[in-house]
């Protein structure tokens, strides 16, 4: 590193600046040549244990130094202003400014050849570079809770660049300040603590709750730079990838995947990613064939059953509190109130609220597609999933009422979540709530889909473990082998479907079903709202 120097104490830390580059560390080897960290700190001389805390340690270190070289980066930019630019209008300015890989033009506070120095600097491409200098400037001006955690430890990189995506992006470019800084509140007390899958989605989800427009912005800004592109990698290979709006790429992937499973259901042994880019190939160079059966996505709507009673009374309305007199207004940042569910069954006045807004939607409601299918996930205000059912079902029991109480608005249960059964393979119902509430594997960091995983007894079955919703997960294959034969793994689940899992060397995570609302990030979201100053333009009591 020119200009600084590293040494090797009880930990990597930078000393003081020399003008010579040096090796890190400064201890010499045996043959003259600086000696490496495993030289210096023997990794077989560790325990399991202690191999797992270095790891950690050396994440821990990797994200200070992430932030310390965009640290580096911006005040290297801010040494290259755009003043030093040759002018618009003259001989020798750009025509075009730069744009970043995103589409839009690159830092205007910075001269347009600063990203090609920074790729020289660093020996990297000058999109490498641009990418850098956007998120380095991104962490200084418009994140500065998430730079200080990542410069403190307490987050590493590949988290906080999923943060930066989505909340330093173009669609976020017209967003609020303020909005920004709530997210950033709000998820920064469970980042670490969720894959960065589940952290992205939760940062869209926590901003769309702030800036609804964001999602439209979001989308136009993908249609704008939507490509088919072609990458060769070398040994006959290339890559090709689309870059396109969320539902699109959903659906493509979605149907390519469907015809992949359809040819191993047919006995082609080929692993599923050969598969797909079998049934890909299929879809695009021969389109004329008629002999493939028609495929369509499952819709699932999820239904908070709070919102029947109580609901925001809009973005301008939730940002403040008030209502409109419709309905009983909730602040930003704080969960609705569970009213009188309490986690008891469903009831048909609920369902016939929920058909009415349904109906409502669109001239004879929702309908399912062409060859697919319509459910219903019917939630608790804080995601718990309470029980699911198909369209057809819902109109019937909406219909029918209680049994006991046909005439009376009563509150007894005509819907649950699939009940317990004295045996090891689950129903089908069990399977579709299951399903439903995790939607993807629920080791952390997989996102294989729930459909094509297995419902796994989290305390073994031939252990006591009951076949109850409360103890089935999904797991993919790969991971429900890894619980059963690894040794010295432990999966634990709470009874509001809190999955931790431990590993042999100690390091416990935790997941949570998707649409669990996690009330750490209410809680911090509304501690940020409540620690901001006054609006100065409001005039105090009594006006």
């Amino acid at each position: 590193m020119l200009g600084s120097a590293f040494g090797v104490g009880l930990g990597l830390r930078v000393v003081a600046a020399e003008p010579a580059v040096r090796s890190a560390p400064g201890r010499l080897s045996r043959d003259g040549r600086a000696a490496r960290l495993s030289e210096v700190f023997p990794p077989e001389e560790r325990s399991d244990r202690s191999l797992a805390a270095e790891l950690v340690a050396v994440d821990r270190l990797e994200a200070m130094l992430a932030a310390y070289k965009a640290d580096l980066v911006v005040e290297l930019g801010y040494r290259r202003p755009a003043a030093l630019d040759v002018p618009a209008g003259r001989p020798g300015a750009a025509v075009h400014p730069p744009v970043d890989e995103q589409g839009r033009p690159e830092l205007v506070e910075c001269s347009e050849f600063f990203a090609d120095e920074l790729a020289e600097i660093l020996n990297c491409s000058r999109r490498l570079a641009s990418t850098l200098i956007g998120q380095s400037f991104a962490l200084r001006t418009r994140l500065p809770r998430l730079r200080a955690a990542l410069a403190d430890g307490a987050l590493d990189w590949p988290r906080a660049r999923g943060l930066l995506a989505e909340l330093a992006g173009p669609a976020t470019d017209a967003t609020d300040p303020a909005v920004i800084a709530a997210v950033e509140a709000a998820l920064l007390p469970v980042a670490a603590e969720v894959s960065v899958f589940r952290l992205r989605e939760l940062a869209r989800r926590e901003l769309l709750a702030r800036d609804p427009a964001v999602a439209d912005r979001r989308r136009k800004g993908s249609e704008k730079i939507a490509d088919v592109a072609l990458r060769h990698q070398g040994d006959g290979c290339a890559e090709l990838s689309v870059f396109t709006g969320t539902d699109r790429a959903t659906a493509i992937h979605d149907a390519v995947d469907r015809y992949a499973r359809m040819l191993r259901a047919d006995g082609d042994p080929r692993p599923i990613g050969q598969l797909r880019v079998q049934a890909l190939e299929d879809l695009v160079l021969r389109p004329w064939d008629t002999s493939r059966p028609p495929v369509t996505a499952t819709l699932t709507v999820f239904a908070p059953l709070g919102a029947l009673t109580h609901h925001p009374a809009g973005p301008a309305a939730a940002a403040d509190g008030a209502g409109d007199g419709d309905g009983e207004a909730v602040p930003a940042g704080v969960l609705w109130p569970p009213a009188e569910l309490g986690g008891a069954p469903i009831t048909a006045a609920q369902l016939r609220a929920l058909l009415e807004q349904v109906e409502a939607l669109c001239p004879g409601g929702l309908q399912p597609p062409a060859g697919g299918g319509l459910s219903y996930a019917l939630t608790d205000p804080d995601g718990t999933l309470r029980a699911t059912l198909d369209h057809a079902e819902l109109r019937r029991l909406a219909r029918r009422g209680c049994p006991t109480h046909p005439t009376g608005d009563c509150q007894c249960a005509v819907l649950d979540r699939p009940p317990e059964v004295d045996r090891y393979r689950p129903t089908p119902a069990q399977r579709g709530f299951v399903t439903t509430r995790d939607r993807t594997c629920r080791h952390p960091g997989c996102a294989n889909r729930a459909g094509w995983a297995d419902l796994d007894h989290v305390l073994p079955h031939n252990r006591g473990g009951p076949t109850a919703c409360d103890n089935l997960c999904c797991l993919c294959r790969r991971h429900h082998r890894l619980k059963t034969h690894a040794r010295g793994w432990i999966f634990t689940m709470s009874d509001d479907g809190l999955l931790t899992v431990t590993t042999p060397t100690g390091i416990t995570r935790t997941t949570r079903p998707p649409g669990r609302i996690d009330h750490t990030i209410a809680q911090a979201a509304a501690a940020h709202a409540a620690s901001r100053p006054p609006d100065p333009d409001d005039d105090p009591p009594p006006f």
